[in-house]
């Protein structure tokens, strides 16, 4: 196996020290031959070497480079189509290591056929032959908006009938439903030349460009023309088309007059997947908004990934913009288009509308993600805890502890159990405070903790991986005490701090004591919120009964023989202790019994006897 190994070694640097000093594409293959990975590179000999260099490697780069058997490339001109031929490659062979672009084939496009007559319709398959591609179109309503603006301006024929320039010649067509209800003008029958048709195709194929502007121009230009001849009607009719589009130009999202043919690019990037927002604005307005996902495979940057990205929708597409507006500087080729990274304007605005359609997207996908996987969205919630406090390991079961008194009377502490953060409640425990004299909360919560963990640290149960305290600083401390200092245990402790409105304002987290940056609008901050809410509830409630129940105690609880169905019997029937005490033997025996109706009414009197 040595051997095996170290010809292999000297078989790959063989070929990484003959490789070019060139613009191309590399191809890495595996022991059966496949397609593992495709790259591009400026100078392929100092790309093809960093992946050999150890002290370099990431973990994932580390298992592709164990899985290489051969190194193929192709020599090109220029980066740029270094670019264009790597995307070619990925989509061709889908190699495992390399980002997986999500499909659009459940976005419906818009086609226009090339036939002697050409249709417009709606598509959801795109790529064949004999049709011009418009979209997809992510939001659906838009693009039915468009294909309802050409059939009023233009009436292209609905009917799916194959027609020829032969068949219309020959007279083999005749007019349908649709051209009596004036949807169609009848080019089938020769009620509308070829010419004019065509020529409004062609209008229809700028209006799904973008550029309704030049279509508006040569409207305004026609209508003044044809009232200078005195043609008013046929001038109305086309002052009706142009107020059609005029209207729909409002509806748009309509940026700024002076912006033509730019390209928006924006990215949002998790653990394993990146979205990337793409706008297309032509003549001061968005026509193409699109996200797409990317998911990764090698730890790929940001940079890298809005790379990929925006060579694969400008292919898409056929963008032909000559300025894109990024988010920051991407590695593209020199001239190959302008880059802009605006600070304010109407670009800036473009950007931030972008990044808000990525964010959108995100939060959809993810929200669908775990409607259907209920526990994904906790898994997350639990990373995210992970990442900020830096901890070991996911905070699968998290204790929380809080004290409830007022001025020491009836002192009571709770501990709630979440566990994937869920409510644990079976496992939540109440403590009656006992060696705690006043008011005082921190020897409260030391005596609360030590009993807790003393008790799972003798009974050998599960200890918590996270103990979140209701308090800041001076809480944390005195479970650290004990925990760390008394018991020797290695348990993270957490805080969450409130403010004067006793709201959750803060977490805090290691000794001495940080702020976590968790946003209050997330949902992770919703989450602890809740957690600190329902150990307070669960705190407070215990209190309020211990409390209740001694303010209910009466003279009835200290006679012998007189339980709690007695005590209710009585108060049942006469009401009040008082009544209780001035009823006669008879009326007390009527209740109770002869027996425990005189042991009563005896206690009773000689009680009054003794005050």
């Amino acid at each position: 196996m040595k051997q095996s190994n170290d010809e292999l070694n000297a078989y790959l640097k063989g070929i990484v020290l003959n490789l070019p000093e060139t613009p191309g594409c590399y191809q890495y293959l595996d022991e059966k031959g496949t397609i593992i990975y495709v790259g591009k590179a400026k100078n392929l000999k100092r790309r093809v070497s960093s992946y050999f260099n150890k002290d370099q490697q990431s973990r994932k780069t580390r298992l592709l480079v164990q899985h290489i058997r051969d190194i193929r490339y192709v020599v090109v001109r220029t980066e740029e189509d270094a670019l264009l031929l790597e995307n070619n490659l990925i989509k061709r062979y889908k190699p495992h290591y390399n980002v997986l672009l999500k499909d659009d084939k459940t976005y419906p496009s818009i086609a226009v056929s090339t036939e002697y007559l050409p249709r417009i319709f709606k598509t959801r398959q795109r790529g064949k032959r004999g049709a011009v591609y418009f979209g997809p179109y992510s939001h659906v309503p838009t693009m039915y908006a468009l294909l309802e603006l050409c059939q009023k301006l233009y009436q292209p024929r609905p009917c799916h009938t194959a027609m020829t320039r032969e068949g219309v010649m020959e007279g083999k067509y005749e007019v349908c439903l649709d051209f009596h209800i004036h949807r169609c003008k009848g080019p089938c029958v020769g009620r509308q030349s070829h010419e004019e048709y065509m020529r409004n195709i062609e209008a229809c194929k700028e209006i799904l460009k973008g550029n309704t502007t030049e279509v508006q121009r040569q409207m305004r230009d026609e209508m003044i023309r044809l009232a200078e001849d005195l043609r008013f009607e046929e001038a109305q009719e086309l002052k009706r088309k142009y107020d059609l589009i005029e209207n729909f130009r409002a509806k748009s999202q309509v940026v700024s007059n002076v912006m033509h043919n730019i390209d928006v690019f924006n990215i949002e990037s998790e653990e394993r997947v990146a979205y990337i927002n793409y706008l297309h604005v032509t003549n001061g307005c968005i026509n193409q908004a699109f996200t797409f996902e990317f998911k990764k495979r090698l730890d790929e940057s940001d940079e890298e990934l809005l790379t990929l990205g925006i060579i694969e929708m400008r292919e898409r597409y056929q963008s032909k913009s000559k300025e894109i507006v990024v988010p920051f500087p991407v590695d593209l080729p020199d001239g190959m288009v302008e880059q802009t990274i605006p600070q304010k304007g109407d670009k800036r605005k473009l950007l931030d509308l972008s990044k808000l359609n990525v964010k959108q997207y995100k939060f959809d996908r993810l929200k669908q993600a775990e409607k259907l996987n209920p526990e994904q969205k906790q898994v997350r919630l639990m990373k995210e805890i992970q990442k900020d406090l830096g901890l070991p390991k996911l905070p699968l079961h998290i204790e929380l502890f809080d004290n409830s008194n007022i001025s020491g009377e009836d002192a009571v502490a709770a501990c709630v159990v979440f566990e994937k953060l869920k409510p644990a409640k079976s496992k939540y425990r109440k403590y009656n405070i006992r060696t705690v004299t006043g008011p005082d909360d921190y020897a409260s919560m030391k005596e609360v903790v030590r009993r807790r963990y003393t008790r799972l640290n003798e009974e050998g149960e599960e200890l918590p991986d996270l103990i979140i305290a209701d308090g800041g600083k001076g809480q944390m401390e005195v479970i650290r005490e004990v925990v760390e200092d008394e018991l020797h245990l290695n348990i993270p402790i957490a805080g969450l701090a409130k403010d004067d409105r006793h709201r959750t304002r803060e977490m805090l987290y290691g000794f001495p004591p940080a702020t976590i940056g968790v946003k209050p609008d997330s949902q992770l901050f919703r989450t602890l919120t809740a957690m600190q809410d329902e150990v307070h509830r669960f705190a407070i409630s215990f209190h309020r009964d211990k409390r209740s129940k001694r303010q209910t105690a009466s003279e009835l609880d200290a006679i012998p023989g007189i339980g709690p169905a007695s005590k209710q019997l009585l108060l049942k029937q006469f009401k009040s202790v008082k009544r209780i005490k001035e009823a006669t033997l008879g009326e007390l025996q009527e209740v109770l019994g002869k027996a425990r109706g005189e042991k009563l009414h005896t206690s009773l009197h000689q009680t009054e006897e003794k005050s």
